[in-house]
């Protein structure tokens, strides 16, 4: 899988705020995830619910244009599951023999559709906000996943007093709290193909999960060779501690 070069769902918009009031920071609460930390991996099921929140909610506005569908596999789609999921889109191809360019239904090789064909249609459906690509989102975030599930999760009444501009929504994580996303998830707002309840809370679990693993596919991979190379050093000061002790056991 390609290496994503280094924008959850909330940071997934522009905010409308002055500069000063967009530069105040919320506070953000650190959660629990399985890929954190010297031996943490992906869990491959939240992953897959995660797809399934991004390709029934968040896809409708947002694109992931570094990811390829193949990329799939690594949460275990099938060859079968993920044509499938490409064929629903369509990408404009060619020239053809005649020279014009032509739709056809997208395949593995191909990155994941974006909603809108280009910058200025995607403003326009959405009052003049552009929806930033989710690829790296996690990265692109300080806080990373915790950031994603803070803003998901930060959709309130706004306290007294505070004015919250038309077209703008209050969110208690977002700089500035007022953020161009409308609340894009609730309790129940999919149904998980694999039963597990689906409350808000970990409608944004998983889609935070998922966006983490869209910025950084590797990280199973690089926490795996971390510690072969731990435990290869670690024999290795054993082997060369015995040999000082032998070649100097003699040496008063």
């Amino acid at each position: 899988m390609r290496k994503y070069l280094i924008p959850a769902f909330a940071a997934a918009v522009i905010a409308a705020a002055t500069p000063a009031v967009a530069a105040e920071k919320a506070e953000v609460a650190h959660q629990n995830w399985s890929f954190q930390g010297v031996f943490g991996h992906y869990d491959k099921a939240q992953l897959r619910r995660g797809f399934q929140v991004f390709r029934e909610i968040c896809s409708n506005c947002h694109s992931m244009k570094l990811v390829a569908y193949r990329n799939l596999a690594a949460l275990g789609f099938t060859e079968d599951q993920i044509k499938a999921i490409a064929a629903e889109k369509q990408v404009t191809d060619g020239p053809n023999d005649q020279g014009d360019m032509f739709q056809r239904p997208a395949r593995p090789a191909d990155h994941i559709v974006p909603p809108f064909p280009n910058d200025q249609a995607a403003r326009v459906a959405n009052n003049g906000a552009l929806p930033p690509d989710l690829s790296l989102m996690t990265k692109a975030r300080e806080g990373g996943p915790d950031y994603v599930y803070a803003i998901l999760n930060g959709f309130v009444d706004p306290p007294a007093g505070f004015k919250v501009n038309d077209g703008m929504y209050y969110n208690e994580a977002f700089p500035g709290h007022q953020i161009a996303m409308p609340p894009p998830i609730s309790d129940d707002a999919v149904t998980y193909a694999d039963g597990t309840k689906a409350t808000k809370e970990q409608i944004a679990k998983d889609a935070s999960a998922f966006l983490n693993w869209a910025a950084e596919p590797e990280l199973d991979t690089r926490h795996s060779l971390g510690l072969k190379v731990l435990g290869f050093l670690l024999v290795l000061t054993a082997m060369f501690y015995a040999l000082k002790r032998k070649i100097w056991a003699n040496v008063h």
